[in-house]
This record gives C-alpha cells, structure tokens and sequence, in this order.
C-alpha cells in the first residue's frame, strides 16, 4: 500500500482557506498553458544550470479498469509505451536519449501512470520531439504485446515472494466489494495470466486515456520558455482525441469491521494491521491534509505509540502509516511488524487505545503543530533538483487534477487544528469502517 473533512464550524471551505493564506507554500511560480487539445503544460524555471526534468503524467490507473476480467492494463503500459513507434521504432528512441544523456523511468498508481525523464537542458527540443511522437504515434504488434505481457506476469511472480503484495491483495479484497481499487495496481492475477489474450484490448484502453486532455506535462529546470513551448506546440499540437468517459463503480458503505489472514510459510516477521474506509482526497476538502498529518501524528516516528512499541516495549520491529493521496475513498492504516507472535493481541490493543484516545479528545496541539511544520520544511528539502520538483508536483496534480494541486495540499495542511483531527478520527475512524489485516507465519506449513 502506497503513500502513494467536512469540520463543523468553518465558514469558508478548505479550498478557500488554502487561496485565502497569506503566502504561498513552495518557492516558485509555475507557468501554466492549455493547448487547444486540451494538453496542459505546466513549466516551472528552477535554478539547476544545463538541467531539465520532463514529466508526463497521465490520469488513469488501476481505478479507471472497470470491466472484470481486465486488469492491470493501467501498469502495462508502463512496459509497452517503451516499445517505439514508426518514426522512431524499438531502441532508437532510447539510444538517442542515451546519447544526449538523459535517464527515464515510469510508474504506475491506483489513480495515475507517470512517465519522466531527466537529463541536460541541451537536449529539450529531442526530447519533447521523441516524448510527443511515443504518446501520438505507439505502435506495438501483438507479438510485441504478448512478450510484454508475459514480463508482467513474470513481475507479478517476483513481487509475490515477498509478503507485501499478497498483504496488499488480501486487504483490498476485504475492504472493497465494488470498487476497482479491490485489486492492486499488477491487477488480479488471473487477469495477468490471461492478458496475452487481450491484446484488441489494450489498443482500446490506450485509446481512452492517451488523450491530450487527460495528460499533464511537467517541465522543470533551465530552459527558455517560448522556445520551449514552440517545441511544444509543434510536436504536440496536432494531438488529437478525448479522455472516455466511464463510470467507476461507488463502494458501498461498510456497515461493520471486516478481517483479511495471509499465512506465510517462509521465515519472516508476523504483520498485523488496521485499515480504515476514509474519504477521497479533494482539493475542495482538507481530507488529504487531514490524513496525512494524523499519518504522523499516529504512527510517525516522534509519536507515543512509535516510542512504546518500537522503543520501550520492543514488541514491534517496524511500525508505521499506509497512506497516500487517492482521487476516491480509499484506505488509512497502521501496520507493525511484530517481533513475537503471542504479543500480536496486546500491540492490536496499543493501536485501538491510541485512536480511540485521539477520537475522544485527547489531541497534542504542540505535536499537530510540530508535524505540520515537518511536512512543509521536509518537502522543500527535497526540492534540490528538478526531478525531485517535478516528481512532487506530477504525483499530487495527477491525483487532485489540477498543476496547483501540492500548492494547495500544503495550504490545506497548514490551517489544520487539532480539533479537526480528533472530528476526521471520530467521523472515520470507527469500529464500523475497520479491516484488519494479519500475517502469521507456519514453517510447518511449507513442508505440505
């Protein structure tokens, strides 16, 4: 699980609290432009000389695949968007980037796949040539398709060695009975197994959400901005299509506490963990800031449960927050990794005594206050090169929908009160809206 509120008594909403405050959170200006394709291109001019960092980000993930049997289609096109196209076809494109020594990656989330690239300023006008032909112009045959798709399930097969993916599908499959955010981003394995078969498919579901109006551009560092958008309108400005319009099935509300089991039969820690149903983060409500601020407040690593079970006790090897960003209701958690399996009841109660405390009342304002500042100066210390900025601004912009988006998010964190996390804690964090997840581990079992 990835990172990755209505309050009583507010006259104005968290939107207009965040326009309302009296200096803006991050140090720089971004210059925004929609094309008339509806392709948004966000600049912002950074001091790294000779260096640039080119984002795309594209608004779909695991939550936009909504027919059964086709999963994780959002993650594979992380591996196929590499394949080339006809003007530049596989391995050209990136022994040019090679050349002009840029690096590239990609990732994918339950709401949004980003693609990025970072390297010398000296090779923008290549690089935005190669990156528009790539979204316009993919072209991959079904041979191409089906090896591609056999590297996911080979993915899948990796990733499932480890106890956190299979932790992961348990929850979900608890917490969730309609919503796509039941299955992981990898998608349901079956799936996987059959997507070699899908290849019509997948050309429609690239069709629905490669569009210009579903994608963000992020452009940070040293260049020239009307050279830049020159480039940019050449390239990307005959783009044409618009983003499908499909309907996401809504999770019904959970009407009481629901549990998820992994047995693992290799040596490993135990788990245990509580997740909550909570509200989508918005940029027309403080439940995101309100999520991420109690993250820290509950199980960061200045916290009185962190220092009683990591620390004093030693009951816990790991402890730590499950939250991140999510453009619907999602999941919040707390999850240890327990250093003896008959303690497993007693650390559950630490977590249940904590929450019920802070939904009760008990709030330290100090600490609310500590961590806000934490979260403002931690994240401009990350800002040292484009890459990190860009890489900030994509995430929250493809989640929230808009280029403003951390600007506001941080706003939103900024003019939290303590009261506000006792009533999000209180509304959200109950009894009825729980699952809880454990992993015991039986050696014998493996001999089976």
């Amino acid at each position: 699980m990835k990172f990755r509120a209505l309050v009583v008594g507010l006259t104005l909403t968290w939107a207009q609290a965040a326009q309302a405050a009296p200096k803006p959170v991050l140090p720089f200006t971004l210059k925004k432009t929609t094309l008339k394709n509806g392709l948004t291109v966000v600049r912002v001019p950074f001091a790294s000389p000779g260096l640039v960092a080119f984002y795309s980000v594209v608004r779909v993930g695991s939550r936009n695949e909504v027919e059964a049997g086709h999963t994780g289609f959002a993650h594979y096109f992380e591996h196929v968007m590499f394949k080339g196209t006809r003007t530049w076809p596989e391995g050209t494109r990136e022994a040019l980037l090679g050349r002009l020594g840029f690096a590239e990656n990609a990732y994918t989330s339950d709401d949004v796949t980003v693609y990025h690239v970072s390297g010398p300023s000296t090779g923008l006008e290549q690089l935005v040539e190669v990156e528009a032909d790539r979204f316009m112009h993919l072209e991959y045959s079904e041979a191409t398709f089906q090896t591609e798709a056999k590297a996911v399930l080979g993915e899948y097969h990796k990733d499932a060695a480890d106890p956190g993916l299979k932790m992961e599908e348990a929850v979900l499959a608890a917490a969730f009975v309609r919503h796509p955010y039941r299955h992981t981003t990898l998608g349901f394995y079956e799936d996987i197994q059959a997507m070699p078969t899908r290849y019509e498919f997948s050309k429609q579901f690239f069709a629905r959400w490669y569009t210009p109006d579903n994608v963000m551009l992020f452009v940070v560092g040293d260049f020239d901005d009307a050279k830049l958008m020159a480039w940019v309108n050449r390239r990307y400005g005959s783009w044409s299509g618009k983003a499908a319009t499909v309907e996401i099935p809504a999770e019904p509300a959970q009407a009481g506490p629901r549990t998820a089991e992994v047995t693992w039969t290799t040596p490993t820690l135990p788990r245990h963990a509580l997740y909550w149903k909570v509200p989508a983060s918005s940029l027309t409500t403080a439940d995101g800031a309100t999520q991420q601020v109690l993250a820290e407040y509950l199980a960061g690593s200045t916290s009185p449960l962190y220092k009683q079970l990591v620390l004093e006790q030693q009951l816990v090897e790991e402890f730590g927050p499950e939250f991140t960003l999510h453009r619907d209701p999602s999941l919040f958690g707390l999850e240890v990794s327990l250093k003896d399996e008959a303690r497993r009841k007693e650390v559950e109660a630490a977590l249940l005594k904590t929450v019920a405390e802070l939904a009760g009342g008990t709030v330290d304002a100090a600490r609310v206050a500590s961590i806000q500042d934490h979260l403002k100066y931690s994240t401009l210390m990350a800002f040292e090169t484009p890459d990190q900025v860009a890489d900030h601004l994509a995430f929250a912009a493809g989640v929230l929908g808009s280029p403003e988006a951390l600007q506001t998010h941080h706003q939103a964190i900024a003019a939290l009160k303590p009261a506000d996390l006792v009533a999000f804690a209180r509304k959200h964090l109950t009894n009825e809206a729980r699952t809880t997840l454990s992993l015991t581990v039986d050696l014998k079992g493996a001999a089976k």
